[in-house]
């Protein structure tokens, strides 16, 4: 019902606030103990990493399907509970408890399932539209790929080959390359441009531009934007060994918190897509068109 989840949500956003105030007051917790002890990963230590086989099932989520490859969710993919996602994803990637609570809610929904007592197959959330959408980083879209448990590999190695960055305390490191936001919004909005040039029944609402850059600032927020540790983690979705989040606040990246990540990587996305327009001659040459290339200077 309507009044029950404005409530609810009402409710989370709440929290979520008082979280967010929390990390302001709190200390950071520190490097190397950002997993918590006693839960898979406390200390770098990942369990073994197991790649899916024929029957396993997988979706369009690398944060999910990691967690199966490494047997932190049932390795299969399936019959997992809702709060398991829970759970694994708070100790694993160092989300918020209101913001791990309210996306397996939202995926529930979508899913016409309970989030109490009912459990979800990973393709499950690969459902068109849902959370899953056109023009993704790391994935064909459905119209070309129908299985979205598959990583698209040139896309990835375009994406990572994209990063401009470099970490501040190493320069001098080829293995510290970062991808930025201004790299990540560049490349959505090649991706875009050209998904909607190949496929036929693209499309993609507000709501799922805002979800695309989400994914984006997961990168950054998360994984730091790091190459060396996001190309197993994209490509194999394989957590490195020794790697924890980088988000180091008390309580987790909380949705407040994050959307000042996303807001401004969503704006970006859209200025990006209008300059390819005008520097484009014909949709079709945005295949070959790197997306370095998106600049000021072409317009």
């Amino acid at each position: 019902m309507a009044i029950p989840k404005i409530f609810s949500d009402t409710f989370v956003f709440a929290w979520d606030f008082l979280l967010t105030l929390t990390n302001i007051i709190t200390p950071s917790i520190k490097a190397g103990h950002v997993v918590p002890e006693g839960h898979a990963g406390a200390g770098g230590k990942w369990p073994e990493y197991v790649p899916p086989g024929e029957d396993d099932s997988r979706s369009a989520c690398p944060m999910l399907n990691a967690l199966a490859n490494h047997g932190i969710l049932p390795h299969d993919g399936k019959n997992i509970s809702f709060k398991a996602m829970n759970e694994t994803v708070r100790s694993t990637y160092n989300f918020a408890p209101s913001f791990c609570y309210f996306v397996p809610n939202y995926i529930a929904g979508i899913l016409k399932k309970d989030y109490s007592k009912d459990t979800f197959d990973l393709a499950e959330i690969s459902l068109h539209n849902g959370i899953e959408h056109d023009a993704s980083l790391t994935r064909e879209d459905t119209f070309h790929q129908p299985d979205q448990g598959k990583p698209h590999v040139p896309f990835i190695e375009e994406l990572l080959q994209s990063a401009s960055g470099k970490d501040s305390k190493n320069k001098n490191s080829t293995e510290d390359v970062l991808l930025t936001s201004e790299d990540l919004a560049r490349y959505s909005a090649k991706r875009r441009t050209e998904a909607k040039v190949h496929n036929p029944d693209f499309s993609l609402s507000a709501f799922h531009k805002a979800f695309g850059s989400s994914n984006s600032a997961t990168l950054l927020r998360i994984f730091g934007g790091r190459v060396s540790d996001l190309r197993p983690f994209l490509i194999e979705e394989r957590i490195p060994e020794g790697w924890e989040p980088s988000v180091r606040s008390r309580v987790g990246l909380t949705m407040a918190v994050f959307n000042l990540t996303v807001l401004p990587l969503e704006a970006a996305t859209e200025r990006f897509m209008k300059l390819l327009a005008k520097d484009v001659q014909k949709p079709t040459d945005v295949a070959n068109y790197g997306a370095t290339g998106i600049t000021e200077a072409n317009t």
